[in-house]
């Protein structure tokens, strides 16, 4: 029986992923680096502290990760500000399914928890989520397990009472390893041979993953 839907929450809810690595390429002159969004796109789904292992790794340690990463967070936030954050086609209508039909609802994001919330109290989400977990809550980034254990224990359900909604590859081995059910609405990253035997569905948009809990009938 699943009594549960947690989100990932960027390429999920929001559209932020393409965000992102445009705030990067913008860099891209300045920074004169190879490769970039190829190194970006291996970042997806991880949090803060692994995105920077991944590129000084790339790049070696005199990539000044920091000073950029800064600099990319002024460049989307101000983009933010100015167009408003971009949403997935299909939040609404999911979120609003599940909450009628009495689906407890969480989230697990890489994202540091301040900024998850402050992202959902501006297009009016918060509420619907009884669990949001952030990166900074768990020692270990995606795709380990611990942030989809977390939630499951804070929601107070086993893991396989749960699925799991998410754009990436990182994201789905951490809800798989962690016993969720996982769901792949691909954004920027298509399932790879290895992901593909992880899912149990996947969809293009949240309207179809709707679509099908309600067919399923869960609760």
């Amino acid at each position: 029986m699943i009594k549960a839907i947690v989100f990932d929450m960027d390429g999920v809810i929001f559209d932020t992923e393409n965000l992102f690595i445009g705030c990067w390429k913008s860099l891209a002159e300045e920074i004169q680096i190879e490769d970039l969004e190829t190194v970006l796109r291996k970042c997806i789904g991880t949090n803060e502290q692994k995105t920077r292992e991944i590129m000084i790794a790339h790049y070696g340690d005199q990539f000044d990760f920091d000073h950029y990463r800064e600099r990319v967070r002024e460049i989307f936030t101000h983009t933010v500000e100015t167009q408003g954050m971009p949403l997935k086609k299909g939040v609404y209508e999911l979120l609003d399914f599940l909450k009628a039909k009495g689906y407890r609802i969480g989230l697990a994001s890489s994202t540091r928890v301040e900024t998850i919330r402050r992202e959902l109290r501006s297009v009016g989400l918060e509420d619907y989520f009884e669990v949001i977990i952030g990166g900074n809550m768990v020692t270990h980034s995606k795709p380990h397990p611990e942030i989809y254990r977390l939630a499951c224990e804070k929601l107070g359900i086993h893991p396989e009472e749960a699925i799991a909604i998410e754009d990436s590859l990182n994201g789905i081995r951490s809800a798989y390893d962690a016993g969720l059910k996982p769901i792949m609405v691909p954004d920027l990253i298509q399932p790879t041979k290895e992901i593909q035997p992880l899912l149990y569905q996947k969809f293009n948009d949240l309207l179809e993953v709707k679509n099908f809990i309600e067919e399923q009938a869960f609760i």
